[in-house]
């Protein structure tokens, strides 16, 4: 388990390292970052480059395609865990009915004669 170091305001743990995502992340994001940065210099230093390649007409496009896929992904996947959650609170809820039911039967069900009251007491009291 990892300790986590809350700090003066509490919020310390959002900034430590120690089980984070962030440095394996960083690893790959950095070099992204320095492409994207050198390939922007470049488009902005000699637009007939861009003129060549044609990337204005093509990635606006691209990014259109892109964009409509992830929110289109996006949108599945929430409505696929709100329906298994709907699911599961359903289920919850048939389960803490059959339960009832099983109790209250149990308890329906045991003798009224008196000779066996003390019988039936103790037994309703183990159940509870």
């Amino acid at each position: 388990m990892i300790e986590y170091n809350q700090g003066k305001w509490s919020v310390g743990f959002a900034f430590s390292l120690n089980g984070s995502v962030f440095p394996m992340a960083a690893v790959w994001a950095f070099p992204c970052s320095l492409v994207s940065m050198t390939l922007h210099r470049v488009f902005r230093a000699s637009p007939e480059v861009v003129a060549q390649l044609g990337a204005g007409d093509v990635g606006a496009s691209v990014l259109a395609g892109f964009t409509f896929i992830l929110g289109f992904l996006v949108v599945f996947r929430s409505q696929q865990a709100y329906a298994r959650w709907w699911e599961g609170g359903t289920l919850l809820q048939q389960l803490r009915g059959e339960w009832f039911n099983a109790y209250s039967n149990l308890l329906a069900f045991c003798n009224t004669c008196p000779d066996r009251a003390s019988e039936v007491t103790e037994f309703q009291h183990r159940l509870v």
